[in-house]
């Protein structure tokens, strides 16, 4: 066995300074920050925060809530100043900003906004609007008649004819359904210059990103490795801190009752200032953690069993529009049903009649019995009684049980802490009613939970402590959701809202996303075919068939190792997750340090499988 030395927190770092300094040798720097300061009010945003963004590098930005990743994007773009530091632009700097605005005219097609944006032809702005699926009435209709979703597509057209080398998106994913996200993601890696782009999403960032940037107390990181990885190397490296903190006070400790026993001794009283000098030495290392642990608990009901919500001949909609019909399905107590479907399909709309707050057109619907309904949803957070406090809201709509301290733990956890919770709701802005609204509901009693979007004012803690929770909990989630990541953690079912029909889709949240991307790519195909271009993995048609043939079998056993290594990767990641908890709760130093051995090893045949399967998905 080769046992490989762990390298210590300062060899990692230095190593991923390398690492950038290499790839910002190589590349031309768009834009420099240096020694950038900036605070709103007493806050501190910017504290001495350096960052480099080079040519050809897609970065994901992560931080949390409140942290200042706006705020840092708005003076990358120029529209704020840093109170002191500099921000310096490359000369060839073409920023591409994802619009939140409406730019488009009245009556105007999405085409006539194309060529008007980007006074290309009309052939271009067809083509690039072609990658976003955007044709026929979608393009040629009123843009303003489109749902949030498409329109979002038509801007990301706009940007792509923009031809910029720097593109900043913020939140892109919010309110975008997951065909549209599958199609950004498609875009984006094909797009061969930089990016920096703030979401939440995990599973975009991870599609996406070559690299992470975080914002923290202030301070940038960049570290050169998908999310997946920084995390883990975070975790790691404050791992590593609190062993060598508890090492270093188990040997303070030590000194302190040696010098204490042997300073009085005339024979030892040496020995003990010897002592007293290493103990002077001896600091632990402060652990940077950016804000405390996000801990959220669900509401704690007991688990029941049979139906939960039965529909049948069910009709949705609105008095001048009908959504969808005949629907028949039913759900059992206890399942986490996810409710997928393309934007302006009628998810929100099927949720909404769940609750009661939209009538049924026809059909019935029914909860079973002792069914406590709660719901997190626009309609609920728009409407919360303006004249209470945050603290008074969440003590009023808390299960009688509760103790202040669980409302107060709450109300951290969802970023309501020390003068922030005598805030009155009237003075709270959109996200943080929506926050306080959920807060509020996992302090109560209610045995089904219909979320509506839970996660678009969360941080990506946040959202993967919310995912725990639900997770844990004992009684039904139905939810909507556009974060991948968490819809795959937490569903148990899905049921699909698509072309006026309502239906429990057979097969776990993962097959749903990969029929999905299956009619994607199929879309894909067909306009490159129609444009005369060649597919990537389309075997070689000139020479003779048995030069086809041997391609084909060549692309056959290339598909049955890339199988194969992912069997491999996936049981390496297991057995490396089980050991790391047993070296966790492993108290003989001696087993410890056998493990962590053990642990070095698949890292190691981790990287060599990692990297023959990028290889391979390279050739392929």
């Amino acid at each position: 066995m080769r046992i490989h030395a762990r390298p210590s927190r300062v060899e990692q770092e230095q190593r991923v300074n390398h690492h950038l300094r290499i790839l910002a040798a190589n590349m031309p720097v768009l834009i420099q920050v240096k020694d950038a300061h900036k605070r709103f009010g007493d806050q501190v945003l910017l504290d001495g925060a350096e960052l480099s963004l080079v040519d050809d590098v897609k970065v994901g930005f992560i931080g949390r809530n409140g942290a200042g990743k706006s705020t840092l994007l708005r003076v990358l773009l120029g529209e704020e100043e840093v109170e002191k530091g500099d921000v310096t632009h490359h000369p060839s700097l073409r920023i591409g900003y994802l619009r939140q605005h409406d730019p488009f005219l009245p009556g105007e097609s999405a085409l006539d906004f194309l060529i008007r944006d980007s006074n290309q032809p009309d052939w271009r702005c067809g083509e690039v609007a072609g990658q976003f699926e955007l044709k026929g009435s979608y393009l040629e209709g009123p843009v303003k008649e489109l749902s949030g979703g498409w329109q979002t597509r038509v801007k990301l057209a706009a940007l792509l004819l923009q031809d910029p080398n720097l593109l900043m998106l913020d939140e892109p994913t919010n309110f975008l359904d997951l065909r549209t996200q599958i199609l950004l993601e498609h875009f984006l890696r094909g797009f061969n210059k930089a990016a920096l782009i703030v979401s939440h999403d995990r599973a975009f960032l991870a599609a996406t990103c070559s690299q992470t940037l975080e914002l923290s107390r202030g301070k940038l990181t960049m570290f050169p490795g998908k999310i997946g990885s920084f995390l883990e190397y975070r975790e790691e490296r404050r791992e590593h801190d609190r062993r060598v903190n508890a090492t270093v006070i188990a040997k303070q400790k030590q000194l302190k009752r040696f010098i204490e026993k042997n300073r009085a001794n005339a024979s030892t009283a040496s020995q003990a200032r010897s002592k007293a000098k290493q103990l002077e030495r001896l600091q632990t290392t402060e652990i940077a953690v950016d804000e405390p642990t996000v801990f959220i608990q669900a509401p704690k009901v007991s688990p029941r069993s049979g139906t939960v919500v039965r529909c049948d001949d069910l009709s949705i909609g609105y008095p001048d529009h009908l959504v969808a019909e005949g629907i028949q399905f039913e759900l059992e107590h206890g399942e986490r049903a996810a409710i997928v479907g393309d934007n302006g399909q009628g998810k929100t709309t099927l949720l909404r009649t769940l609750v009661h707050s939209l009538n049924p057109i026809g059909g019935t619907m029914k909860w079973g019995y002792g069914v406590d309904v709660g719901t997190y949803a626009q309609h609920v957070y728009t409407s919360l009684d303006e004249r209470l406090t945050v603290l008074e809201h969440l003590e009023y709509v808390s299960d009688s049980k509760t103790t202040r301290q669980d409302v107060l733990a709450m109300a951290g956890a969802l970023l309501f802490r020390d003068e922030h919770i005598q805030k009155k709701v009237k003075v709270l802005s959109g996200g943080e009613r929506a926050r306080l609204c959920m807060a509020g509901l996992l302090l109560g009693t209610a045995n089904v939970l219909v979320l509506d979007e839970p996660g678009n004012h969360l941080d990506v803690e946040t959202v993967e402590a919310l995912a725990e929770a639900l997770k844990q909990y004992q009684g039904t989630v139905i939810f909507t959701s556009h974060d991948r990541h968490f819809m795959g953690q937490v569903a148990t079912s899905v049921v699909e809202v698509r072309d006026g029909r309502v239906r429990n889709y057979f097969g776990d949240y993962a097959s749903y996303l990969q029929s999905v991307e299956s009619e994607i790519d199929s879309g894909e195909r067909e306009r490159n075919l129609s444009a005369g271009k060649k597919q990537p993995s389309e075997a070689p048609k000139t020479g003779s068939s048995t030069d086809y043939r041997q391609a084909r079998r060549d692309q056959r056993k290339t598909e049955k190792e890339i199988k194969n290594l992912e069997k491999k990767i996936a049981k390496l990641d297991e057995e490396k997750r089980d050991l790391k908890e047993q070296m966790m709760s492993e108290n003989d130093p001696v087993q410890a340090l056998k493990l962590h051995e053990m642990i070095e090893e698949l890292i190691t045949q981790l990287d060599e499988c990692e990297g023959r399967w990028l290889e391979l998905n390279e050739e392929f």
